[in-house]
């Protein structure tokens, strides 16, 4: 140990970065055109630099560089300023700069990582949603991993053959599909998947399988860890090791990098991955999919704030490839995709449906009956003895809106928010017996009294995940209860009798064949309920992403739903319709404007900010026909939710406007709002709203 930390310390130090002047610049192509590291929308642009003769050979495009930037600018020189990272783009002859130019710093690395279809791809981003190309740029290109460049990427194996159908032969168009992957065609579809546990992950291995059996590349973007695992789990096992890679967050940032470098080198043709997989560079690309687009793990949170779905949508448009848009619903979207002839629908006919599919019923709120048992764990009867009759077979679920014990309270009598005297946030409880405590300040209130009635007692309007568990576990005291959500994810449960508590998107899928035996969707109105456009969209998609996950009817499965049945998602799910309610959802949204039958961006920020930059936008070339709504007072964000961009800072009076053009203006919406964004940051005129292209939510 001691002789590795002497070499080590005798080591000679790294060579740094040199100011190159009066160096012997290359003689051919000696004009470095460079995109900076500088995500601000008015440097949205290349800047030139000089080649020094020492750096000529690893000077190409696509690989990182060093340059000065930074106050030479403000001289009308290129040199001076901080040393900042950029991507060589170009190499020429000569430069539109008259002035001096500043050689480059150093070459950080030669491997080319930005290649021109990623630079492609990034500009196209960048432009539709307002953003600058180089914030486009660090979502698609990992950080550097020096010792991962150093090793040499895997042989490329050989192509794999092409798997039987499988579980596509289900649906009257599926092998059809398939054969025109065969085929080297781009087939475009909107598949709504059959239920169960994972016959979806083992589909769509088939489709990635068959597109590189055709000798092109396929992609696949999961909206978690979770899934993408059961994708590559199932693509192994059909085409075996070394055909793909996983990019996932979880293998960590050298492991990643290493497997991006392999796909960018050629070396792997297949790439299944979470939302960051979208740029993945894979050569001939063959096969673009996304499953469950409406999944919000699907929108980028980091400015420009992308969708993986639009990305995706734009990469098979460029490069030719195949579009595969899957779920167990149907998303608004993606049921304009298929009206407007965009996509073909793919999906199994209604006896196939009916008969994978488990039974669904409804059950009113407050329908506890006779039975003290069922009492006890405020739940209907009808989910009561569901459960109890499903637990002598396997486990049964049951589904939560939210985490936690009691996420919101309200006054018993009279059903008035419980708020904190001191700030109006909402209070909640953490635990049994514990103090009621402001999710918004912190402070505790030890004796609350309802300002509408005086009332002393509370209820929950919503009952966490905890409680919920609690309040099972007193209702079957011989049944073992599980809990997953929030940092407590299950993947996998076992196939014995047990009650398994999750919030939407956390259930685990049970181990064996057989799903879930029966499935209790509670507090459905708290998901209807919720004040935004896509609520009874997202309900519907929670509720059929759980029902999947249980046994078909013909083997006991039961799936119990407490809300009001005569509500459309709830009849959806009742009848297995996502396509339906997707395009009643279109057509409502055709009669009152809204996205995305049209196109829209959010600008939030202080009221002063917002109205001068609507104002330069109109200057700068608004869309005819757009529209302003608002601006309106932004909402505090929920207590516990990390910050996200276009969040007000504490203690600060934000306002949101939203602008609507028709469809097919989009481009000029966005390129109104960056100019004058761009013109704000150069005339440095104080606060810089955030502008965010297709807001996820609305209201």
């Amino acid at each position: 140990m001691r002789e590795t930390v002497r070499e080590h310390k005798a080591r000679p130090p790294r060579a740094k970065p040199r100011t190159w002047r009066g160096a012997e610049l290359a003689t051919r192509l000696p004009v470095a055109r460079v995109l900076v590291d500088k995500g601000l929308v008015h440097l949205d642009r290349f800047f030139d630099y000089a080649v020094p003769a020492a750096m000529d050979e690893e000077a190409q495009p696509g690989v990182r560089v060093r340059v000065r930037f930074g106050a030479g600018e403000r001289e009308g020189r290129r040199e001076g300023g901080g040393l900042i990272n950029g991507f060589i783009v170009e190499r020429r002859a000569d430069s539109d700069f008259t002035g001096r130019l500043a050689p480059l710093a150093q070459v950080l690395s030669p491997e080319p990582v930005l290649t021109p279809e990623l630079l492609q791809l990034c500009r196209s981003v960048a432009d539709r949603y307002a953003g600058s190309l180089a914030d486009v740029v660090q979502l698609a290109v990992p950080p550097r991993r020096a010792r991962a460049e150093k090793q040499a990427s895997p042989r490329r194996p050989p192509r794999p053959r092409a798997p039987e159908p499988g579980g596509w032969s289900r649906y009257p168009h599926g092998p059809a599909f398939l054969q025109a992957l065969t085929d080297k065609s781009a087939p475009r579809a909107v598949w709504t998947a059959l239920p169960g546990p994972r016959d979806w992950a083992d589909e769509l291995a088939r489709a990635m399988a068959t597109t590189l059996a055709s000798g092109r590349g396929a992609l696949a973007v999961l909206p978690d860890g979770k899934s993408a695992a059961r994708v590559d789990a199932a693509l192994t096992a059909l085409v075996g090791e070394g055909q793909h890679v996983l990019l996932t967050a979880d293998a960590g940032p050298e492991p990643r990098y290493r497997r991006w470098l392999a796909v960018s080198r050629g070396a792997v043709r297949a790439v299944v991955g979470t939302r960051a997989a979208m740029f993945a560079p894979v050569r001939r690309l063959g096969l673009a999919a996304i499953w469950e687009d409406g999944d919000s793990g699907h929108s980028e949170e980091r400015a420009p704030q992308p969708h993986a779905r639009e990305v995706l949508l734009q990469r098979a448009v460029t490069e030719g490839a195949a579009f595969l848009l899957g779920a167990h619903g149907c998303t608004v979207e993606a049921a304009q995709l298929v009206e407007s002839g965009f996509a073909r629908p793919l999906a199994a006919d209604r006896d196939t449906v009916r008969a994978v599919m488990p039974r669904v019923r409804t059950a009113g709120e407050g329908d506890e009956g006779r039975d003290p048992a069922a009492r006890s764990a405020r739940l209907p009867s009808l989910a009561w003895r569901s459960a109890r009759d499903a637990l002598e077979h396997g486990p049964v679920l049951v589904q939560v809106p939210r985490r936690g014990y009691v996420p919101r309270l309200v006054c018993e009598r009279c059903r008035e928010p419980a708020r904190c005297a001191h700030c109006s946030g909402p209070l909640e409880a953490s635990g049994e017996g514990t103090a009621l405590r402001c999710g918004w300040c912190a402070r505790e209130t030890p004796q609350w009294r309802c300002p509408m009635c005086a009332g002393t007692r509370l209820r929950g309007s919503v009952i966490g995940a905890r409680r919920t568990a609690e309040e099972l576990g007193r209702a079957f005291p011989s049944v073992p209860v599980r809990t997953s959500g929030g940092e407590h994810v299950l993947e996998s449960v076992p196939a014995r009798p047990a009650l398994v508590v999750a919030t939407p998107g956390a259930e685990p899928v049970p181990e064996g064949e057989d799903g879930y035996a029966a499935a209790l969707l509670l507090d459905g109105w708290a998901l209807l309920g919720r004040p935004d456009l896509r609520a009874g969209e997202e309900a519907l998609r929670r509720w059929l992403g759980a029902a999947s996950l249980v046994r078909p009817q013909g083997e006991g499965g039961s799936v119990v739903l407490v809300a009001e049945e005569s509500m459309r998602p709830v009849q959806a799910l009742v009848r297995w319709d996502p396509a339906g309610h997707a395009l009643r959802e279109l057509a409502d949204r055709a009669e009152l404007g809204f996205p995305p039958v049209s196109r829209m961006a959010a600008v939030t920020g202080p009221p002063e900010a917002v109205a001068a930059l609507l104002d330069s936008a109109r200057e700068s070339g608004l869309p005819q026909g757009a529209q302003v709504l608002g601006p309106v007072p932004l909402p505090v964000p929920a207590s516990g939710r990390p910050r996200r961009p276009g969040d007000p800072p504490p203690g600060q009076l934000w306002e949101r406007a939203l602008v609507r053009v028709p469809q097919g203006s989009g481009a000029t919406l966005a390129a109104s709002l960056k100019t004058a964004l761009a013109g704000r940051l150069a005339r440095r005129e104080g606060a810089v709203p955030h502008v965010r292209v297709d807001p996820v939510d609305i209201g």
